[in-house]
């Protein structure tokens, strides 16, 4: 929501000031003093004002216009103004106008061009970003989705920036080829390492996967040195999720939202035992699980594999 301006700067009426208004309005309430000047303000209208209160001072050359009344988005924007030109909200500041997050940062990042003094609840990060690295979201300039998933790949965990890349493609923003664009020219940057090592999973895979689930269980798999299943591979007329054929052998990876009914549920049962009279076994993961206890799922089914083998030959030197 923009901030509606009560008051106006120097002396007067509104109407001469209803520019700054209405550029104050379109930025959440806060200006430069580059904005000023360009209104047509000196510098001493401008300290004037901000002695008597009609300018409250944010940062240096950043004013509030009117009130102090500001949203984590006047405070973002303020941030960025007070870098500089050409300065981009970046890291988790970006990642949250991106849509990327589920709680909202407390400190500010931002990128400058130039190397500045530290300025309290402000993380300072410096870097010349080509055009393609800039963006601009909810009004606020900011570092593109490339860019964004580059930083956030140096500071988080691999596990919150996998889920950040999965968002990026749930919100239908992530490019593979925008990203290996930026990773091709990023130099010694430090997510290059840990992003590249995240994109994985989407590049040059064999098995075809359908969902994020699939994706993870099949990343799982290569990780443990598996062989990798075929993925949503037809059967005697069955879909299977992941099977591994020469063990006649697969597991079912389930989601609420696709097996949550009564009717899914006895028709599962069903599936089931119609794939055991035709030699199948199979094996039922969940999604919730699978993200819970990564490991022990995979070494259950890397148990069951070896089993599966051992009985397919004894079977076969009976025959």
């Amino acid at each position: 929501m923009r901030h509606k301006v009560r008051t106006e700067v120097g002396t007067g009426a509104v109407g001469p000031h209803q520019p700054l208004a209405d550029l104050a309005e379109q930025q959440y309430g806060v200006v430069s003093i580059q904005h000023l000047e360009g209104l047509g303000y000196s510098r001493d209208t401008v300290s004037r004002a901000s002695r008597s209160g009609r300018l409250h001072r944010l940062h240096r050359g950043v004013y509030a216009v009117g009130h102090k009344n500001l949203t984590w988005h006047s405070h973002c924007l303020a941030a960025v103004l007070a870098c500089g030109p050409n300065a981009l909200a970046s890291h988790t500041s970006a990642a949250w106008l991106w849509g990327l997050l589920t709680s909202r940062p407390g400190t500010f990042h931002v990128t400058a061009v130039t190397r500045r003094h530290a300025k309290p609840s402000l993380r300072l990060h410096y870097a010349r970003l080509a055009d393609e690295d800039r963006a601009v979201r909810e009004g606020i300039p900011v570092t593109a989705l490339p860019r964004t998933l580059l930083d956030l790949a140096s500071t988080l965990s691999a596990t919150r920036l996998d889920r950040v890349i999965e968002r990026s493609e749930e919100l239908r923003l992530f490019d593979l080829r925008s990203i290996d664009a930026l990773l091709g020219s990023a130099g010694h940057h430090p997510g290059v390492s840990r992003l590249r090592h995240a994109l994985a999973i989407y590049r040059h895979e064999p098995a075809f996967t359908r969902s994020r689930l699939e994706r993870r269980f099949l990343e799982l798999v290569k990780r443990a040195a598996l062989p990798a299943p075929s993925m949503g591979f037809n059967e005697a007329g069955f879909e299977l999720d992941a099977y591994w054929q020469p063990e006649r052998f697969a597991v079912e990876l389930d989601v609420y939202e696709t097996h949550g009914s009564r009717a899914a549920f006895e028709s599962d049962r069903l599936r089931q035992e119609e794939l055991k009279l035709i030699g199948i076994e199979m094996i039922r993961v969940t999604g919730p699980r699978l993200d819970r206890e990564p490991k022990m799922v995979i070494e259950r089914v890397a148990t069951l594999l070896a089993q599966r083998r051992r009985q397919l030959r004894a079977e076969m030197k009976v025959a």
